[in-house]
């Protein structure tokens, strides 16, 4: 029943139109929720190859994040090991330096709706502010490198990464202790839960 509900619930998502008005392009929602998966990606929204492949994270950023969980594609598609939800489901269009921020309508509307269908989620990977300031609220650190130094006041359940994407070379850079000490917990960890 549950599963029937959930599959319901993605198919109303993936015809949702909600902000189209504000979208580059026609929407095309992009969401991967499981009922089995214990690990859920929180990303920001799909970039312009997502959305004209329908693939989450099928770009360089994705590349980054798989070998950030130590898996390949085969897992990290695998939809009863891993469920991705971005903060925006379409692609929101480029700005002056990248693209825009995730449109503001798609977790108010759909997030607690898919996660109450997903209670065996155990691991939630919280990729960059906009998902950091959603989910972690007066949690949060003064900003993103404060927040995911404090990684550790977030665990078990929340994992608030930077995002894989190649434009923060210099921050990983500046943050080496990033890939040193956190990225061997997070291998450690999506090991255990995807076995």
């Amino acid at each position: 029943m549950s599963q029937q509900k959930l599959q319901r619930l993605t198919s109303t998502i993936h015809s949702c139109k909600l902000c189209e008005h504000s979208l580059p392009f026609e929407p095309n929602p992009i969401v991967r929720p499981s009922r089995t998966a214990k690990i859920l990606i929180i990303g920001q929204a799909p970039g312009t190859k997502v959305h004209e492949t329908s693939i989450s994270w099928n770009d360089a950023s994705g590349n980054k994040l798989r070998e950030w969980m130590g898996i390949d594609r085969d897992v990290f598609y695998n939809i009863e090991k891993i469920a991705i939800m971005p903060m925006g489901f379409c692609y929101p269009g480029k700005g002056k330096s990248g693209d825009l921020p995730p449109r503001p309508e798609c977790a108010p509307q759909w997030h607690a709706s898919l996660l109450a269908l997903m209670p065996q989620i155990e691991l939630v990977l919280l990729i960059g502010m906009y998902a950091q300031k959603y989910y972690l609220q007066s949690e949060r650190k003064s900003n993103l490198t404060e927040t995911v130094k404090a990684w550790k006041q977030y665990s078990p359940r929340y994992l608030p990464m930077p995002h894989p994407s190649p434009r923060n070379k210099l921050w990983l850079k500046k943050n080496a202790w990033f890939e040193r000490d956190v990225i061997p917990v997070l291998k450690r960890r999506v090991k255990k839960l995807t076995c």
